[in-house]
């Protein structure tokens, strides 16, 4: 039950999740999380990254519609803690450059 109330929320936010997938800068996105993670928190000895990547929907970049950023997403906690972490990568590039990355405490309040 939890897992469909989960989908639906991500269908009904705009953000298609997708079944975790492989991508050019899978492994790129894992390394930023740890950093992303550790830059928030700190070093912890609790601390785990998921190694699995979601791609999620593309967006436009803000400054240039007609560009489009690539979105990845991964998992991370901190004891209880567990956090959503989506890196912005620009697309089409031989290399995986980073244009942004956010980070949410996945909470109840």
């Amino acid at each position: 039950m939890k897992k469909l109330a989960l989908i639906l929320m991500f269908v009904l936010s705009g953000q298609a999740y997708a079944a975790p997938a492989s991508h050019r800068c899978s492994t790129d996105a894992v390394e930023h999380a740890k950093k992303l993670l550790e830059l928030h928190f700190g070093l912890d000895d609790r601390m785990a990254i998921d190694p699995s990547v979601s791609i999620l929907k593309p967006i436009k970049n803000p400054a240039k519609p007609s560009q489009i950023f690539e979105v990845l997403e991964v998992w991370g906690n901190i004891y209880k803690g567990q956090y959503r972490m989506r890196f912005i990568y620009a697309k089409e590039l031989k290399e995986c450059v980073l244009m942004g990355q956010e980070i949410l405490e996945w909470a109840k309040l």
